[in-house]
């Protein structure tokens, strides 16, 4: 009943007209990025980030979940318009969503798309509330070498995992924990990778870095390469925008299986929702083929669904995993946890001591953003997608002006635009090369969790390494590492053998 009469309270706050405002404006936010090419909800919340800090807490987090949210549902409307996903998120839900679209299904692809990302999210709310207090107080439980576990695990986790080579991804993360040492040590107070540069004992900023990685960088790809490549034709959709009772019977088994299926995944750092999509798109595929009339091929509703209740469910699942543990397993995810530090504030159980009022607010604003991206998706998705005829060039001078004055705005210093500018032009770099930014991102946030969590745990232990291998919680960790990367090499020498074949 303490966890009902918490959440209650939190409906209380999110449910101020201040709050509400904050949780529609970041879910329109959230889904009109998600439908732009090329864009999503990682790119919103950083370039968000200069400009949230004037904000109180609690109404920058509540936004930013509802730019994570809406980010989905965007990128799901491209997908099924244009066959071009935003995200690799959505990918999976492209497969069978444009094929309903051909077949001149667009609206009832558009609406399983918003109702099973609603029902993903809503019951993965509904587990985070009750499970989020309780992974907050075991881990409790954890010291320095269990901290120091489950960083490496999301280091080779997120690295290795989900992108396409593990070299290049751990390349990746190997620049973000290179960007997070610079700077001057807060233990020996010694300059660290600064070449003697008073500009640089403050570190590289993580805001800067993000806006550059992941908006400058994308600016840059576009103008270089990308406008040269021909894009998608945007389908129109005419009929009813509502599924009959026919098509949610069918596809409800779905969004359930779906769900079923992204919520583990959410306190799993293997890359976000990438995963869970294909695994629910990949079960469907499956039990359609035992069908008497596969529909797979042709615009199966039930393609569409399960991934789409995946992506959410995971999405969902990954809030309570950052707010109980302080562990992300995206892009975006990692943005917000650097924007906890930001606020003084370290997610875990001493967040959900010290600021309860923030944590069951937030947790509330999950519930009423689920509602406010239905109301406006489910209706109004063909809307959305008018968003796809503003001009590219304005929109990424648009985005360009507003890295710049984000990154001013917040440090006052040239130095700072200089420095967005340079990383800028390493994330194009590593964008055309195809490495994966999510692995330097989650580097940098975590990477000094690691380096301090590494060293409490040999000065506790007179600089036995052994240390770092002891306790259930620890081994666990490492055996879970350990599974998840056989699983991959697994899932990659299967792959590589069906195209040898």
């Amino acid at each position: 009943m303490d966890t009902l009469s918490l959440l209650a309270d939190g409906f209380a706050g999110a449910l101020t007209w201040q709050n509400l405002f904050w949780v529609v404006l970041g879910c329109l936010l959230g889904t009109a990025v998600g439908v732009m090419p090329g864009l999503g909800s990682s790119m919103a919340v950083a370039l968000l980030l200069p400009v949230t800090f004037a904000l109180e807490p609690t109404a920058a987090f509540i936004m930013f979940s509802g730019v994570y949210f809406g980010g989905l549902f965007g990128d799901s409307t491209m997908g099924i318009l244009m066959n071009t996903p935003g995200q690799a998120s959505a990918i999976a839900s492209t497969f069978e969503g444009h094929k309903m679209a051909l077949a001149g299904r667009a609206p009832q692809a558009l609406a399983t798309a918003a109702i099973g990302a609603f029902v993903g999210g809503f019951i993965a709310s509904i587990v985070v509330v009750f499970l989020a207090p309780w992974l907050a107080a075991f881990s409790t439980s954890f010291g320095p070498a269990e901290f120091f576990a489950l960083a490496l695990f999301a280091f080779i986790a997120t690295s290795s995992v989900v992108t396409d080579s593990a070299v290049k991804g751990l390349l990746s993360l190997a620049v973000g924990l290179g960007v997070a040492v610079v700077g001057i040590d807060s233990v020996t107070g010694i300059p660290r990778f600064t070449m003697d540069s008073p500009l640089l004992f403050d570190g590289i900023s993580l805001v800067t870095v993000t806006v550059a990685i992941l908006a400058l960088g994308e600016v840059i790809y576009f103008a270089v390469i990308a406008r040269f490549k021909k894009e998608g034709q945007l389908l129109k959709a005419k009929g009813r925008p509502w599924l009959s009772r026919k098509e949610v019977r069918e596809a409800a088994p779905a969004w359930a299986r779906g769900t079923a299926i992204g919520l583990p995944f959410g306190v799993v750092p293997a890359g976000g929702s990438e995963i869970p999509t294909f695994l629910a798109y990949g079960a469907e595929r499956k039990l359609d083929r035992r069908r008497k009339d596969p529909q797979f091929g042709k615009g199966a509703i039930r393609g569409l669904a399960a991934p789409e209740a995946a992506g959410n469910s995971t999405t969902g699942m990954a809030m309570g995993a950052l707010l109980a543990l302080g562990l992300p397993i995206s892009a975006t995810a990692a943005i917000m946890l650097a924007a906890f530090r930001q606020y003084g504030l370290q997610p875990g159980p001493l967040l959900f001591e010290r600021a309860p009022d923030l944590v069951w607010a937030l947790l509330a604003s999950f519930f009423i953003a689920m509602i406010v991206l239905l109301i406006i998706n489910l209706p109004f998705a063909m809307v959305w997608a008018k968003l796809l005829l503003i001009p590219r060039p304005y929109l990424y001078a648009g985005i360009t002006v507003f890295c710049g004055l984000g990154i001013y705005a917040t440090s006052g210093s040239t130095f700072d635009l200089i420095m967005l500018l340079a990383v800028g032009v390493l994330g194009f770099l590593m964008r055309v090369h195809d490495y994966p930014l999510a692995p330097l991102i989650i580097g940098m946030v975590l990477g000094p969790l690691a380096e301090t969590s590494l060293r409490d745990a040999l000065i506790s232990a007179d600089g036995d390494a052994s240390v770092l291998v002891q306790g259930p919680i620890v081994l666990t960790l490492y055996g879970l590492l350990v599974v998840t990367l056989l699983l991959a090499v697994r899932n990659k020498v299967v792959s590589r053998t069906k195209k040898d074949v």
